[in-house]
């Protein structure tokens, strides 16, 4: 049987006067349906143009999709013309982008926009675009629908405007959502409720998820399987328990000392030293021998393959028999909850 999603050795070059930014450099990982696929890691390690790649919203010049493939129901999407293509994105495939005040459109009402995306994909009128546009909004939690419906964006707070981008994702019932990050800057109080509203959504749409975060608790509540990206590549791909419990990259690691624990007020937090190379700028070999303990010429020189070293556990590391031999004398990183 055929997987939801199959991303399959993606790279997708940006050429800027800079030179070529590989800002997706290889990446592979598959969505099952119900099933929520986290993608971890720090700012600018290619999570998000992953994301925009699998909804082919790259923008050409100066960004291009170089090789891979990205199936979908087990048909490659990339040779599906634009016009195909327009009848998956936002209707079998969705996404949560980023910024809810910048995704939407700051002169369309908010029911103008979910309308929008219902009468496109969906064989209604527009009297039951509006009607299935106020049935979302008091679905994902807005108070009094029937009014937000008529209201601009400017005209709700952050969470609402989330939850609005929500509904309009959601609006016909897509087999994939793609969460972009659905809960930047929002305060604590309101990112819980936005997870855990996510999640009764999911399984009552019964959809596949790829959840975007830097954010290790996040990551912790809502995904069943784990990508962690560094500078381009996924460097560890695993349950969550094992990412959480079993980790075996140097820089997956680095990252569960870093969060603060409870109990843990007297310690120093634990950084990564160094910063992420620039993607026009990538070191040869492994991307994270400039700021890992463990490189040596082998990893200046030659890139690590992403092995699997256990069932469903892959690392792309040269050195995982002395990591693991440190980690053993340590106590095992505890969940980002």
């Amino acid at each position: 049987m055929a997987k939801l999603l199959e991303v399959k050795n993606l790279r997708t070059y940006f050429y800027t006067d800079d030179g070529v930014a590989r800002s997706v450099d290889g990446v592979s990982y598959e969505v099952d349906r119900g099933e929520t696929l986290g993608v971890v890691g720090e700012s600018g390690c290619g999570k998000s143009v992953t994301a925009l790649s699998i909804m082919r919203l790259i923008p050409q010049p100066p960004g291009k999709i170089v090789s891979g493939e990205i199936l979908y129901n087990g048909k490659n999407i990339l040779d599906l013309p634009e016009e195909q293509m327009r009848t998956i994105r936002g209707n079998q495939i969705s996404m949560i982008f980023q910024e809810p005040m910048t995704s939407l459109n700051p002169v369309f009402t908010v029911g103008q926009q979910i309308d929008e995306a219902v009468l496109l994909h969906q064989k209604v009128s527009k009297a039951e675009a509006r009607n299935r546009s106020i049935e979302m909004l008091r679905r994902v939690g807005i108070p009094a629908p029937e009014q937000r419906y008529g209201e601009y964006p400017h005209q709700l707070s952050g969470g609402m405007r989330q939850r609005v981008m929500i509904a309009m994702s959601l609006s016909c019932n897509p087999d994939l959502l793609i969460a972009d990050e659905p809960t930047t800057a929002l305060d604590v109080t309101v990112q819980a409720q936005i997870l855990e509203l996510i999640k009764e959504l999911q399984e009552e749409f019964g959809m596949g998820m790829i959840m975007i975060t830097h954010d290790l608790g996040v990551i912790a509540e809502v995904s069943k399987r784990v990508a962690v990206m560094y500078a381009a590549k996924i460097v560890e791909y695993a349950s969550a328990d094992d990412v959480f419990y079993k980790a075996r990259h140097p820089y997956t690691i680095g990252l569960l000392k870093s969060i603060p624990r409870l109990g843990q007020h007297k310690t120093r937090l634990v950084t990564i030293e160094g910063t992420v190379p620039a993607p026009t700028n990538f070191p040869v070999g492994c991307h994270f021998c400039t700021r890992c303990a463990y490189a040596d010429e082998l990893c200046r020189s030659d890139e690590p393959p992403l092995v699997e070293i256990e069932t469903g556990h892959s690392v792309a590391c040269w050195h995982i028999d002395r990591v693991m031999a440190d980690e053993r004398r340590e106590e095992p990183a505890a969940p980002a909850v």
